[in-house]
């Protein structure tokens, strides 16, 4: 399916709908190389670290775990394995704090490090993986609890179920502000993730590789080419893009990289493009060429609230507060600690909190940097929101029917197209926290959506138990109908067997009274003639 000559990067200018040019601060944390991170006393590992359904424990407390040792199995089919980062010991499965816009605890296991490093048994599959079929490497990727590493963390296996898919699109846009892990790991490892990628590849059985790039990461772009001109196959080529926010969406980069718009309500595989994370691919080359599971990440770490804003990598489960002492600790204006980037990002109310794979950055901002109003003033129906959405919605709509939480018109509107980019937020001069009120709206028709689903559930139950009541009931009278019938035909049995045995007793009685007098008359005769 490869071809073989060698391309070289080229930019294109197609563009979607909206979008904002917004300045990145990516220098604050691009200067060094992506730094180690020493290893902690402890490890909390969430057993929801993904999309779709939790992981199922395979430990207890007290077991002693290996590094790499998968600690909880897939939970369904839209799942992700967990693993423990270190050997050890389960010190408890609880729950604790996470990293989720909620702000609530969910289920974890706590791992207690014992600094020997040992590894779980390990087989790797190296250059062999060509001789593995499509099935074999999905189910060693889902074994691995590989998921997109571009903050959706959906699980990278049920991606990859298509086959003969035209194009593998690699993500290394990374468009959010700050955030830089991506645009490193091209810099500095990108024979790995082109291995990666041809994996990607062999599983879906693509033609082609695309790599999107912003146009603002040269470095990244000039890393990437050498790569692929190292390769030599074809099969890979650069294209670099405006830079353009939010053109890191999966759907906005399909229509820059193809023209093509993804229907709605559809999958990208329905118009022969599959999009995978730049760091996704390098997790599935770390899986297949060092059997190693998801169980670090590289993270931005930066701000202006951070000392040595810096990418690390770091192991999953590390308290964050660990990160930022890694990077030199908070500055004296620190203000504002935000997992992901400004736009996307949602703010944290403690440090200590493990990093979970979907940790791609940590934010500290500083107390200039927030100038947002405590109260945000009326909408003044400027339309300004309308003219960034790069989803074509209408977010003044949206505002109002969240706001007075008229579920019915928000589903008209389709709310559940919203991205959360972000972008009408920016642009309101009114300051109204739109997106908060989108994921308020939400997580209230998911809620309504749920009871819904368990009324449903208890009257189909009620109904089913009414039903076999009424069956039992049923069931019980035709038996006593039966039992009645079989007591009066046996009475009336038994009534006819007493009538013909009392007319035979009658008859038995005449009988023998008949021939008593016979006999009596008989005698009566012999004896005259005697005389």
């Amino acid at each position: 399916m490869k071809q073989t000559a060698t391309q070289t990067a080229e930019k294109i200018t197609e563009k979607f709908d909206g979008g904002l040019t917004l300045v990145a601060y990516k220098h604050l944390s691009t200067g060094s190389a992506i730094s180690s991170m020493e290893q902690s006393a402890e490890y909390v590992i969430p057993l929801q670290q993904h999309i779709g359904a939790i992981s199922q424990p395979l430990v207890k407390p007290g077991d002693r775990v290996l590094k790499g040792q998968m600690l909880a199995k897939p939970g369904d089919l839209v799942s992700a394995a967990v693993h423990s980062p270190v050997s050890g010991t389960v010190k408890e499965i609880t729950f604790h704090e996470v990293p989720h816009v909620s702000g609530l605890q969910d289920r974890c296991i706590i791992i207690e490090n014992d600094f020997t490093d040992e590894w779980v048994q390990r087989e790797p599959l190296g250059d062999s993986y060509n001789q593995s079929s499509s099935h074999e490497l999905r189910t060693l990727i889902r074994d691995a609890g590989i998921v997109g590493l571009g903050g959706a963390t959906f699980p990278a296996s049920v991606k990859q179920t298509e086959i003969n898919i035209r194009t593998l699109i690699l993500n290394g846009v990374e468009c959010e502000p700050y955030i830089t892990c991506d645009d490193v790991l091209m810099r500095e490892r990108a024979e790995e993730i082109l291995s990666g990628a041809d994996i990607i590849g062999h599983i879906i059985k693509a033609r082609q590789c695309i790599i999107a790039i912003e146009d603002n990461k040269p470095e990244a772009v000039s890393a990437m080419q050498a790569a692929i001109d190292k390769d030599g196959t074809g099969f890979f080529h650069v294209q670099v893009i405006p830079t353009i926010y939010p053109s890191g969406g999966e759907k906005q980069l399909i229509k820059i990289i193809t023209g093509k718009e993804v229907p709605k309500g559809r999958f990208p595989a329905e118009i022969d493009v599959l999009c995978h994370n730049v760091a996704t691919a390098y997790a599935i080359y770390r899986a297949v060429y060092l059997a190693e599971p998801l169980i670090s990440r590289i993270a931005t770490v930066t701000g202006h609230g951070v000392v040595q804003p810096q990418n690390i990598e770091v192991l999953i489960g590390t308290p964050m507060s660990a990160c930022i002492r890694h990077c030199g600790g908070y500055t004296e204006d620190c203000d504002e600690l935000i997992m992901g980037g400004p736009m996307m990002g949602f703010s944290l109310e403690t440090d200590d909190l493990p990093v979970v794979k979907a940790t791609n950055c940590l934010l500290v901002t500083a107390k200039a940097e927030n100038t947002h109003r405590q109260k945000h003033l009326p909408c003044i129906r400027c339309g300004k929101c309308v003219d960034v959405c790069p989803v074509r919605l209408l977010p003044q709509q949206l505002y109002w029917y969240a706001s007075s939480k008229n579920t019915d018109r928000l589903i008209e509107h389709h709310l559940f197209d919203c991205i959360e980019c972000g972008c009408c937020a920016y642009v309101c001069p009114s300051d109204i926290p739109l997106v908060q009120y989108y994921r308020f709206a939400k997580t209230t028709i998911w809620q309504q959506e749920r009871e819904r689903k368990a009324s449903d559930i208890a009257r189909q139950r009620h109904e089913a138990h009414q039903q076999r009541l009424e069956k039992q009931k049923q069931e019980r009278e035709e038996r006593l109908r039966q039992k009645r019938e079989l007591l009066k035909n046996k009475s009336d049995d038994n009534a006819g067997d007493d009538k013909n045995s009392k007319q035979a007793a009658i008859a038995e009685a005449v009988a023998r009274a008949q021939a008593k007098k016979a006999e009596l008359n008989k005698n009566k005769t012999e004896n005259k003639t005697e005389e």
